[in-house]
């Protein structure tokens, strides 16, 4: 092969490269497209935006099994006991059918939502006391919370938003104190005028202004990530608080410091099953740090959660 056509050939590959790689700008750049068959003209595919903004109106209830134990401090007239009960084991001690219920409105990027839940549980303890050794504890808890949120993100994919409101909880305690049957105790218990066994009931309520924070990413299809953090209280309830105990034949009354303060975080997986039910798996944790007036609870419900709801 001579020189020039050697200069040809090279010619001639660099024609056909420069050829195949002009198609794929040719065809960016074309904006319709012939189809040959009918010889219609078909307008080119369009790129959907990630943040795809989700339909104005949106209603979800639900029915929330939150599988929570308690644990911590609680007390009535000053009287405080200490209750543990895990979750693993809380339908042991359920006294009464758990009432719950949940409900989600949003209009545009504005959100109102709130749930509630009814509990009652008792459990046995023991007390380091000598005179009274065992103590039987009742606790009847619930919460009601409502909030308003606005949507700093209002996608399909993402939603991020921030919400303000109120938590209002009721608290209900009965503790028994007894001695264990030592029949060494009768005689001195008769001395100082001692009852063999004494009981502190009572109940209160109060509501806390709340703050928080809530999202949801979407991971795969009908499957998305949630999580949601709340604070409250703010000592906005806290008095005067006491804690009581017995010096000889009389009750003493001493005086703590009081609180009133509470947080929450919960989070997990959703999974819409169909086009109007959904499910959601997490886990929640409820904090209290509330003393006042005589009544303590310083408790957290911590546990799995389990929801199943539907959407409008």
């Amino acid at each position: 092969m001579n020189q020039s056509s050697l200069i040809n050939w090279i010619a001639s590959l660099f024609l056909i490269a420069t050829t195949f790689l002009s198609i794929p700008a040719l065809l960016a750049a074309t904006e319709t497209l012939d189809d040959p068959k009918d010889s219609k003209t078909i307008p080119p595919a369009e790129i959907k935006p990630w943040c795809e903004t989700p339909s104005p109106l949106e209603i979800r209830i639900g029915v929330p099994g939150w599988i929570a134990g308690l644990s911590g401090d609680t007390g009535a007239k000053g009287v405080v006991s200490n209750i543990d009960v895990g979750f693993e084991e809380v339908f042991k001690h359920l006294t009464h059918v758990p009432i719950v219920l949940s409900a989600d409105i949003r209009y545009k990027r504005w959100e109102f939502f709130g749930d509630g839940q009814y509990l009652e549980v008792g459990d046995s303890a023991t007390l380091p006391g000598l005179l009274f050794t065992n103590a039987n504890v009742h606790v009847k808890s619930g919460l009601a919370e409502a909030f308003l949120g606005y949507r700093l993100i209002n996608c399909n994919k993402a939603a991020l938003s921030i919400f303000a409101g109120a938590r209002y909880t009721y608290e209900g305690v009965d503790v028994s104190i007894f001695d264990n049957g030592d029949a060494r105790l009768v005689i001195l218990r008769r001395l100082l005028g001692i009852r063999k066994k004494l009981d502190f009931s009572g109940s209160t309520g109060w509501v806390d202004p709340v703050i928080g924070a809530r999202g949801k990413v979407k991971l795969w299809k009908a499957i998305s990530l949630y999580a949601e953090g709340d604070v409250g209280g703010f000592d906005a309830n806290s008095d005067s608080a006491f804690e009581a105990h017995r010096q000889g034949r009389t009750i003493v009354k001493t005086p703590v410091d009081s609180s009133d303060w509470s947080y929450q975080i919960q989070g997990g997986l959703e999974v819409q099953l169909t086009r109007s039910i959904w499910s959601q798996l997490g886990w929640r944790y409820l904090k209290y740090d509330y003393v006042s007036g005589g009544f303590t609870n310083k408790t957290a419900l911590n546990g799995p959660f389990v929801q199943a709801g539907i959407n409008f």
